[in-house]
């Protein structure tokens, strides 16, 4: 770098392209990729150093003192900054205007100690005219708020390394408990608990079409004689009514129906309008837009994040990580100009909409989530510079704040009340139909709605044509309906984030991680949007709940989280809090008081569920099953009884495991005898999946012919010293995903126990093709060299030929030959051409020396350079994947001979 410029480092290569280019040649802006270092693993601390910080990396008989080291990433990014620093004459640090990117600043400072002055520049959207402002707009670091991200990150290794352990233990290998993770990990649970234990209620209405010359529409049921008619919301979760309301039977309903449909009209005995006004939302905060991407794109909390992200650094959108509701008095004015430039002068009020924030910490306080910029782009004119998913995503926030500066949209909602005699009884029944006499914002956006219980008992809105009170109306197509109350709904991705944030649990800008690591650690799956807790969870959270109540206790991880904003405004001081926390005060116990003092924990307690009076649900270390006593031997060894995966917790109800408990064993069903060799071919249903399996015939029995008794035959005399020969392992073979054990004969069983299949050799190295199945699927297999077939029939059925046509085609991901779908520039980390190629576990890009694969969600056809760009960044600020630890055998020394 020449003298005389600066150097202004940010966290992000695809931001880095874009400043450099608003800055000019007398800046030189590079990236940190991220955090450059972090609290070091057990391994990396020195020896003299690890009596201090040997068990969590932390100090915390000294101040909480953390020990920090680069990561292999970071020793090449620390090195190159210094490099480029040497010939600057000040250094700007222009990473994140958040405690994580104010933590990053600090980093790069302690490690690159320069000796040119240092100016820290923020910003909140990447614009020419914004980054030529913060250049001019500088600041200090501020201190507090590294405080509140240390302080986070060492609460986080503290709770982790302390909690977990006794997971490991109790429950199972691999589990983990976190201060955020664990708490909504629980609330999943508990709504699951929820609707275990809810007992459903069934009720009565009826339907009608009512007509008045061409119009119809639909009415249903509300009273009869008076009596209100019960509705679901009427019930509790025990089943029981919470007032008094009238609940007809089947019966009775079915004989209501039938007089109306006699008595064949209707009068109209009232008759009300009301009119109404629907006021728009606040712009997008983090959680906001997180929970309208879920409802309205179907993406997930962390597909959403990293959209938004791409969008931030390409400069279409400001900072997508904040709490506030606010918007620049610059975007105010935006968003009204193009709402009346599209929907007239009475598309926006009078005055601005101003929205007040919900966010503790000013500090943190930034701009809503809204198109850059003093005139918003519209959707239609970025659509060639975003790929599929960003557009969508810009399209959602850049209604959603024309939408929050938008007129309040007017209605008319009018009910009417029909009145029938029929069988001596008085039934009446009402529709509502609402019309907007203004839309005002909802021409431009509505907020999507979570699914709510309810929701079945209210009508479809509906036009009603003109009546007046005592018109006569037409019924017809009288109908009774039955309905089943149902329990609350399983959260979706949105509505968690929701409820986390109603909380006070966690902040918006971790919602996503949180739900991403309750799904990869197997607590929760999903089915549809519905989040499902697993018997991992719930085995999980009851250990937390008997042994750790504090730590999960909603309102204490609240509170948590309001310290963490007190540090960061610089009202707290981070070592007195962190003691409190982990040594315990007069007003908490403490952490190291918790673990220290747990007690006996009984494991097969803590794992067990018992399913009514039928059985008892285990965890154990393959997943859980059912154990079923013995009726015959009540103290022997009970059954277990396998359950499908697909089965929610709240779907193994005690009739589910008498039904499960009663199906015919599909296992060890003998299909028929080897020709080759004799031995029987049965059929498994094991843990890991269905399998055949060769087995020997049962030994024939000698009768003595006198007696009729078995004569055993006496044990074969062993032979002293001789060692013990190993059983030979029986020949099995998994069955393929389509197979069935129920459905698979010998014929089949004997082909699959026969793999791998011999395709033939191939003609120029005379090397042997095999057909085989494996972990990842089907494939070839020539020496060394495989590659993936389509589907597991063709291991029977592909031909020589067809395998060599397939080895004929250049192999995805092969270093040798090319199989790049796409290619790009240069990455501006590593310098070498960016490619996008199909590998075995799916798409990925490279730079040829890191691979990143394609997200779950993302079409590998709308990757742009800038997404790849970001893609390996990310994965090399992560590091090499943890290597896998061997165990270590010791061998016994013989004896001195004397």
């Amino acid at each position: 770098m020449a003298d005389g410029k600066k150097l202004v480092i940010v966290e992000s290569p695809t931001k880095m392209r874009s400043i450099q280019g608003y800055l000019g040649d007398d800046y030189e802006v590079l990236s940190s990729v991220g955090h450059i270092r972090d609290l070091a693993d057990k391994k990396d601390i020195p020896a003299d150093k690890k009596q201090a910080y040997g068990k969590y990396s932390i100090d915390i008989d000294n101040g909480f003192d953390p020990y920090y080291v680069e990561s292999e990433r970071g020793r090449k990014t620390v090195a190159e900054l210094k490099r480029a620093l040497k010939g600057a004459d000040e250094l700007l640090l222009a990473t994140d205007e958040d405690r994580e990117g104010e933590a990053i600043a600090w980093h790069l400072l302690q490690t690159l100690k320069p000796k040119v002055p240092v100016r820290r520049m923020v910003f909140h959207e990447i614009t020419k005219d914004a980054i030529r402002a913060a250049v001019g707009n500088t600041r200090e670091l501020d201190l507090a708020l590294v405080d509140a991200q240390e302080t986070r990150r060492i609460l986080d290794r503290l709770y982790g390394w302390d909690v977990s352990p006794v997971l490991w233990f109790k429950v199972q290998q691999g589990t983990s408990a976190g201060r955020v993770q664990s708490a909504a990990t629980r609330m999943v649970v508990e709504r699951e608990r929820e609707r275990m234990a809810f007992v459903s209620a069934s009720y009565w209405d009826i339907e009608t079409l009512a007509v008045k010359g061409a119009d119809s529409f639909a009415a249903r049921l509300a009273r009869v004689d008076g009596a209100a008619l019960a509705r679901g919301t009427d019930f509790d979760d025990a089943g029981s009514l919470k007032k008094a309301v009238l609940v007809l039977s089947e019966t009775e309903a079915r004989e209501l129906a039938e007089a109306i449909q006699a008595a064949g009209e209707a009068s109209v005995s009232a008759l009300e309008s009301k009119p109404g006004t629907r006021s728009p939302r606040a712009p997008f905060t983090t959680s906001t837009l997180q929970q309208e991407a879920g409802r309205k794109l179907s993406m997930s909390a962390k597909h959403a994040m990293s959209v938004a992200q791409r969008l931030y650094e390409k400069g279409f959108i400001t900072y997508m990580r904040t709490d506030s509701t606010a918007l620049s008095t610059q975007a105010v004015q935006a968003a009204r100009a193009q709402a009346v430039e599209m929907y007239g002068e009475k598309a926006v009020p009078l005055n601005p909409r101003t929205y007040a924030s919900k966010s503790k910490n000013a500090q943190e306080a930034h701009e809503a989530i809204r198109p850059s910029g003093e005139e918003f782009r519209t959707p239609a004119s970025v659509a060639g510079e975003l790929d599929r998913d960003e557009q969508r995503l810009y399209d959602l926030i850049w209604k959603r704040t024309m939408a929050s500066q938008m007129s309040d949209a007017k209605y008319e909602t009018t009910t009417v009340t029909l009145a029938v005699e029929a069988a001596g009884r008085r039934a009446e029944f009402t529709a509502s139909g609402t019309v907007y006499t203004f839309k005002g914002f909802l021409e431009a956006y509505e907020e999507g709605k979570d699914e709510k219980r309810g929701d079945a008992d209210k009508a479809d809105d509906q036009s009603l044509p003109a009546v007046a009170v005592g018109d006569t109306l037409r019924l017809k197509e009288v109908e009774p309906k039955g309905h089943s109350t149902s329990p609350k709904p399983r959260y979706t991705e949105a509505s968690l984030v929701k409820a986390l944030e109603e909380k006070g649990i966690g902040r918006p800008s971790t919602f996503a991680s949180i739900i991403d690591v309750i799904l990869n650690r197997g607590y929760v799956t999903k089915r549809g949007q519905a989040l499902i807790p697993s018997w991992l969870a719930f085995s999980v959270v009851r250990l937390l709940e008997e042994h750790f109540a504090d730590l999960v206790d909603y309102d204490f991880t609240a509170a948590l989280e309001d310290d963490l904003d007190a540090i960061a405004r610089g009202e707290q001081k981070r070592e007195d809090w962190l003691k409190e926390f982990y040594f315990g005060s007069d007003a908490q116990v403490g952490l190291r008081n918790i673990v220290e003092n747990l007690g006996e924990i009984d494991a097969r307690a803590l794992n067990s569920t018992p399913i009514g009076d039928v059985a008892t649900l285990r965890f154990g270390k393959y997943g859980p099953y059912l154990e079923v006593p013995n009726p015959e031997n009540p103290e022997g060894e009970p059954r277990r009884v396998n359950i499908p995966e697909d089965l929610a917790p709240d779907e193994l109800t005690p009739a589910k495991a008498q039904e499960l408990i009663d199906a015919p064993v599909a296992g060890d069903r003998v299909l028929g005898e080897n020709p080759a060799n004799g031995k029987l071919v049965v059929v498994k249903d094991g843990r890991f999946g269905p399998y055949v399996q060769e087995i020997d015939p049962p030994a024939d029995e000698e009768v003595d012919e006198a007696t009729g008794e078995i004569v055993e035959a006496p044990p074969a005399p062993k032979k002293r010293g001789a060692k013990k020969e190993a059983a030979p392992k029986p020949r099995t073979a998994s069955l393929f995903k389509s197979m069935s054990v129920d459905t698979v004969d010998l014929e089949t069983a004997l082909r699959l126990l026969d793999l791998p299949r011999v395709v033939g050799a191939d003609p120029e190295s005379g090397d042997e093709i095999t057909a085989q199945n494996g972990r990842y699927g089907p494939y070839l297999k020539k020496g060394t060299d495989s590659r993936t077939l389509q589907s597991e029939q063709q291991i029977f059925d592909i031909t020589l030929d067809e395998a060599l046509a397939v080895y004929a085609q250049p192999k995805y991901g092969a270093r040798g030959a090319s199989s790049a779908l796409k290619e790009f520039e240069n990455d501006p980390a590593s310098g070498k051409p960016i490619k996008l190629k199909d590998g075995r576990f799916g798409p990925y890009v490279t730079d040829g020396e890191t691979n990143a694969t394609i997200p779950r969600g993302e079409s590998a056809d709308d990757v742009t350079y800038e997404r790849a760009v970001q893609l390996l960044a990310e994965k090399r600020a992560k590091g090499p994947a943890p290597k896998r630890a061997t165990r270590r055998t010791t061998t016994k020394k013989a004896p001195a001979k004397k």
